[in-house]
């Protein structure tokens, strides 16, 4: 469902696994129309349509943010396991009332954080918890790119709700949860003084853990600069790619530097006077979005569960929630414990 720029990806994804077939596309759009046609597969302008007729297997919900939740509950309503893109909702009580939805009626939901099947992530996750870095205790996330102008033609894109916070830092604070835990309260501050639109261009965060590590996070589309998830691990070709690291994370024992997996430590005792040796863990890249269909597969076979639940996504969208109430009110925002 939904023929964006996103859904064009899946549509991709799916129509190459020997695994899935795509079985319909479902967009009332015109070009959601030519879409399907480029495809081969058959258009509907809508799920209910789509039910008349046919009974898919699984959804996938690649819909503007808005109508996730109203799209899934269709989905979730007549029994099928849904692929919701991120974020699960833009708004917790409706993110909250999908994922109770999928949990009465014993209906897989999961969630487009797809980074978190990229090997470099799964490869970081198993650094962090072999303890070979100790305890963490610091975290040093960036998200610097330049949005070209054109970007900022379609209204929506200069409105609130818009911004690098919420669509772009969602997938890093997704990644820091994977890695580190749950984070236990933010603050936050905003800018808009370059180009002056109604949304943010630029913030500086920072995220207590409940582990109690730290973690400064700095985004800005108005940057010139590499230092990015998008810009640095060639995930998404679209990008061009800088050998530079976009995270750092810190601990009492060794360091790690995403996406190159360098390790750092003392070859002696730990001191900062001792020389520092670099690890680098080598690993096959994959493209993380091609790895999600595969899992939804295996997910609507019954032969694994949700790696990103819809509980898992209602988190990372309460971080974000957090954040942009911090920089409004100007004070620390404290997160549920779980």
């Amino acid at each position: 469902m939904g023929a964006g720029l996103i859904g064009r990806r899946h549509i991709q994804h799916v129509s190459a696994e020997p695994q899935a077939e795509l079985t319909a596309v479902v967009d009332p759009t015109d070009a959601g129309r030519r879409v399907a046609a480029d495809t081969g597969a058959p258009w509907v302008s809508s799920l209910r349509e789509l039910l008349a007729t046919e009974r898919p297997d699984g959804v996938i919900i690649a819909t503007p943010n808005q109508v996730h939740v109203e799209n899934a509950l269709e989905a979730v309503a007549a029994g099928i396991p849904v692929l919701v893109e991120k974020p699960i909702a833009d708004d917790l009580a409706e993110g909250e009332r999908l994922v109770l939805a999928a949990e009465r009626a014993g209906v897989p939901l999961l969630i487009g954080h797809h980074r978190r099947h990229n090997p470099i992530m799964r490869a970081a996750g198993e650094i962090v918890a072999s303890g070979r870095l100790g305890r963490i205790v610091a975290v040093n996330a960036l998200f610097w790119l330049y949005k070209p102008d054109d970007y900022f033609d379609m209204p929506w894109r200069r409105e609130p709700g818009a911004g690098p916070v919420f669509l772009n830092l969602i997938h890093d604070v997704d990644n820091l949860r994977a890695l580190l835990g749950e984070v236990s309260a933010v603050q936050a501050v905003e800018s808009n003084t370059v180009r002056g639109y109604p949304v943010e261009d630029t913030a500086a965060i920072i995220l207590q853990f409940a582990s109690g590590a730290l973690a400064t996070v700095s985004v800005c589309d108005t940057a010139v600069a590499p230092w990015s998830w998008e810009m640095t691990t060639g995930e998404n070709p679209a990008y061009p790619r800088a050998d530079e690291a976009c995270y750092l994370i810190a601990g009492t024992h060794g360091s790690l530097s995403l996406p190159q997996l360098d390790i750092w430590s003392n070859a002696g005792p730990r001191s900062w006077w001792e020389p520092l040796r670099r690890e680098r863990i080598g690993i096959a890249p994959k493209d993380p979005l091609v790895l999600q269909i595969r899992h939804f597969v295996d997910v609507i076979r019954g032969d694994a569960a949700p790696l990103v639940s819809g509980r898992e996504g209602l988190r990372t969208l309460e971080v974000i929630i957090a954040i942009k109430r911090a920089a409004e009110i100007g004070e620390r925002v404290t997160l549920p414990s779980r």
